[in-house]
């Protein structure tokens, strides 16, 4: 099991705990009351830094409930964090836009993160033609 050092912003800041067997994304919370405005932009801090262990990064996300609740969208879409990203200052904040005027409360849940491996090293080798059937598509769709 991977240990993972934390520091918390301060006491009013619930723990995080990971719940085996339910999810393996852990939820993360807002440790600021946060008024926004429609088309407002915020950086909201989660309460939280972290030492991840080597060859880790972070991917915060929002929760699936986020934008329903709460009306606001993660502009950077996926947060990743590196390991080095440790220092007594590298807090994790949450990257929002507002849709509609909102308020978010300390401790409400409003992103999650799980760690993941780095990617290992690659090397690219330009080719004048891949060997693969064409599936005529974007990604998995098929259609152009």
């Amino acid at each position: 099991m991977e240990k993972i050092k934390i520091k918390y912003l301060n006491q009013e800041i619930k723990r995080l705990e990971y719940i085996d067997g339910k999810s393996d994304w852990i939820d993360l919370r807002s440790a600021e009351r946060v008024e926004l405005k429609a088309g407002e932009y915020k950086l909201i801090h989660l309460g939280v830094a972290m030492q991840l262990p080597e060859g880790f990064e972070a991917h915060i996300v929002p929760r699936s409930s986020t934008f329903k609740n709460y009306g606001i969208i993660q502009s950077n879409h996926c947060g990743v964090v590196d390991n080095k990203y440790c220092g007594p200052n590298d807090w994790w904040h949450m990257p929002v836009y507002a849709i509609r005027d909102t308020i978010i409360e300390v401790n409400d849940r409003i992103c999650q993160f799980r760690i993941e491996k780095n990617q290992p090293a690659i090397s690219f080798e330009e080719v004048r033609e891949l060997s693969e059937k064409d599936r005529g598509g974007f990604g998995s769709t098929g259609k152009r």
